[in-house]
């Protein structure tokens, strides 16, 4: 009794965690920042920009021919050149021509910036998955979203700040797309596995069975109280802040997350909207947790790299298309109806492109179909819609062929940049200091492209 009395403050309060500042409440950034939620859509396996967003009337007269120029070095061997098998149609007022691949997404051209002349470092998924997640293909580093919520907290205490979401299992490179690195670990994203539908399923442990939400609460407390002292002792450990901010969470969670994750409580004429499948509800989720406050949220669009189609190109882009197209499209304008387009800066691409050229066969890989692309880091295609961004246009190019970006050239370094800039935040400013040195997601690069900003 005495013990449990000198953890009681002066008017009978535990003095527990929740009572002190959590690292994840709102902060202000560096400046007035247009954008105040993200939400990337992340087809991974590198979707073809020349099937996709970057037309190449070129491509379908040297179809089957070598090309003029010789062909770039990329993973594996490639051959003559392989005209799109999509049809291309202008839209919006602004007239950029999309494929009939995302003839609905299309429909919301003119809030779109379609940046045409991106580059990475290597042909190979998991340096580049983690050059456009981290910032660095090599070494741990914290992920975007990561850095986002360091750098502005999170709008809800009840929901995680960056959720994660990856339907089916992980991606190449795993966990490490959301990590946290040196950061606190209170930063690292949440992942859900989204084939799942029942809360229970989806959020382990969401619900306690034995205690109800008033009996949880003053057992967390004392239990928060018991952490507190023994981080007061210990001193400064983020990693037993994170577990405590997590014990937190975990509570609050159970008020929020059931509620926000279940789509079925929308009205029918916008479940039609997004359709039917994992990625409708994905797409739903994210647009519900933005407009609860959560400051990241990622939807990959399954386990492994279901987007690197080394063969049969059209069947492959088709099908996975199909899946993505309409409730994409549908989010583009849910977002702009409710007034939320303005403040959540979407993110569509892959971690690099995918030739012009047919890629041939090699041994151990692709020996089925002829008519795939090899990856492609030399160009290639994102999107970024809202948030500040200039809509209608297309920014920078590549060459005649879609091989590799000559026109306004921009690095992934460079595109962090520009949405930190959205957020409002000096990317060379946005540091954490580790191991003596001040990192960053840029880390001595990068350049924020004012062009693409309204």
């Amino acid at each position: 009794m005495l013990g449990l009395a000198a953890m009681l403050g002066g008017e009978g309060v535990l003095r527990s965690a929740t009572a002190a500042t959590s690292p994840m409440d709102s902060k202000k950034p560096h400046f007035p920042g247009t954008a105040k939620h993200v939400i990337h859509i992340f087809c991974n396996g590198g979707p073809s920009h020349v099937d996709t967003f970057d037309p190449k009337p070129m491509l379908t007269k040297y179809h089957g021919k070598e090309l003029p120029t010789k062909n770039l070095r990329t993973e594996r061997k490639t051959g003559s050149a392989l005209g799109s098998p999509f049809k291309f149609k202008k839209y919006g007022e602004s007239g950029l021509e999309v494929s009939e691949l995302f003839s609905h997404v299309a429909e919301s051209i003119d809030d779109i910036c379609v940046i045409r002349s991106m580059h990475a470092d290597v042909p190979n998924h998991e340096p580049s998955l983690m050059l456009m997640n981290c910032g660095d293909g090599r070494l741990i580093r914290p992920s975007f979203g990561s850095w986002a919520t360091y750098g502005l907290g999170t709008e809800n205490q009840n929901l995680p700040g960056f959720i994660s979401m990856c339907p089916g299992g992980y991606p190449i490179t795993e966990t490490a797309n959301w990590r946290s690195a040196f950061l606190p670990g209170v930063y690292q994203g949440t992942y859900l596995d989204t084939k799942h539908q029942d809360i229970d399923k989806l959020i382990a442990n969401i619900r306690n069975k034995n205690l109800p939400l008033k009996q949880q609460r003053s057992q967390l407390d004392l239990v928060q109280s018991l952490n507190q002292q023994h981080l007061e002792r210990r001193g400064h450990d983020s990693h037993l802040e994170s577990r405590i901010h997590s014990l937190e969470l975990a509570y609050r969670m159970q008020i929020q997350a059931s509620d926000a994750f279940d789509t079925s409580k929308e009205p029918k004429h916008i479940q039609e909207m997004y359709g039917k499948g994992v990625h409708a509800r994905q797409c739903l989720m994210a647009r519900r947790l933005v407009e609860r406050g959560v400051r990241f949220v990622q939807l990959w669009h399954g386990a492994g790299q279901p987007w690197d189609n080394h063969d049969d190109i059209e069947a492959g882009h088709r099908r996975l298309a199909g899946q993505l197209d309409q409730p994409l499209g549908a989010l583009l304008k849910d977002l702009k109806q409710r007034g939320l387009l303005d403040d959540t800066l979407v993110l569509w691409g892959g971690e690099f492109g995918r030739t012009p050229v047919v890629e041939l066969p090699t041994p151990g890989a692709n020996q089925g179909k002829q008519n795939g692309r090899d990856h492609n880091h030399h160009g290639f295609t994102v999107w970024m819609a809202g948030g500040g961004v200039k809509g209608g246009m297309a920014y920078g190019a590549t060459d005649e062929f879609g091989f590799k970006a000559i026109e306004n050239r921009m690095h992934v370094h460079d595109l962090h940049a520009t949405m930190l800039h959205l957020l409002g935040f000096d990317h060379e400013q946005l540091t954490y200091r580790y191991s003596g040195r001040d990192f960053r997601l840029t880390d001595v690069h990068g350049r924020v492209v004012n062009e693409v900003i309204a």
